[in-house]
């Protein structure tokens, strides 16, 4: 295997790797899965996979881009995809953190778990840390999910109804996850709290944005929502509406159950969703093939290839 590195373009030109030569740069976006939402009442969701990219718009966190990356024609880089933190069932849990996508030697973080909800006094109720930070739950300690910087952002605190600061009340919201692009925000009174908004790329030729986190759950009133990029919803016991996972291939965050009576499912924490790699580079130099087959390659206009990864595979360089 070659030495890699992750040089931007310009300093590899200036050691004379030019577009001829067998070295060349790509840029890319490696996402990773999404944590999944907590269960039980006044749980927190599931934070958004860690963003990692180095095509304009930047990084989650408000990172700039990174430094494209080296490859070398004739070599072949292996690629992971981070599935999505499983759905939890279980009364009083965390949900399950999502995994890692790597690309090459760039992997970015998994999403953090959203925490249980209530019993407040036997457990803690922190979020997970990750690539993007899990939502708070209802416990003795309450601390938000740190996101990690470059990639994502952290959740949100709990949040109580106008006039009660505190308690077991069926009226709060369990913490919104961290997204790429915002922290999630505890909602007000009557509200859920809502995940953190993700980030938009346009590596794939279109606009689309990922790495939503997920929002809390509630007794009464509105759930709250995922944030933009794949983010799931809260439970609602209102409307006995269960938690939304994160979507499929967004990295998005779970949303967070709440208990609620004759609510079938509405307790359970909701998925997160699986991460996604894009590798991009100038078809006029480079040519990329993915394996296996459900992974894609397509030419965009002005000259681009660019191979999309939605499992576990191998980019070749020709």
């Amino acid at each position: 295997m070659p030495l890699l590195s992750t040089r931007g373009a310009g300093s590899a030109k200036g050691f004379g790797l030019t577009e001829g030569s067998k070295i060349l740069q790509v840029d890319y976006l490696v996402l990773a899965g999404g944590g999944g939402g907590g269960s039980y009442y006044y749980s927190g969701a599931g934070g958004a996979g860690g963003f990692r990219t180095s095509y304009p718009g930047g990084s989650g966190g408000g990172a700039s881009p990174e430094s494209s990356f080296t490859v070398c024609r004739g070599s072949s880089y292996p690629v992971t995809i981070g599935a999505g933190g499983a759905t939890v069932t279980a009364q009083f849990s965390n949900g399950n953190p999502g995994n890692p996508s790597i690309f090459s030697t760039i992997t970015s973080i998994a999403g953090g778990y959203g925490a249980s909800g209530g019993n407040c006094d036997a457990q803690p109720g922190s979020g997970g840390p990750g690539g993007s930070g899990g939502g708070v739950g209802l416990g003795n300690v309450r601390t938000t999910g740190p996101g990690t910087a470059n990639q994502g952002y952290p959740g949100s605190n709990i949040s109580y109804p106008p006039g009660q600061s505190g308690g077991n009340t069926a009226t709060g919201s369990g913490g919104g996850a961290g997204g790429a692009g915002t922290a999630g925000t505890p909602g007000p009174g009557g509200a859920g709290a809502a995940g953190g908004v993700g980030k938009e790329s346009t590596i794939s030729g279109s606009p689309v944005f990922y790495a939503g986190g997920g929002g809390g759950g509630i007794y009464h009133g509105t759930s709250g929502p995922g944030g933009n990029g794949g983010g799931g919803r809260g439970a609602g016991c209102s409307s006995t509406v269960p938690a939304i996972a994160g979507t499929v291939n967004t990295g998005g965050g779970g949303g967070a159950g709440n208990h609620c009576a004759g609510g079938p499912g509405t307790a359970n924490g909701a998925a997160g969703g699986s991460g996604i790699v894009i590798i991009r580079g100038k078809s006029s130099s480079i040519t990329l093939s993915a394996s296996p087959g459900t992974n894609t390659v397509t030419t965009q206009p002005c000259g681009q290839n660019v191979a999309t990864f939605t499992v576990p595979g191998t980019l070749t360089i020709s």
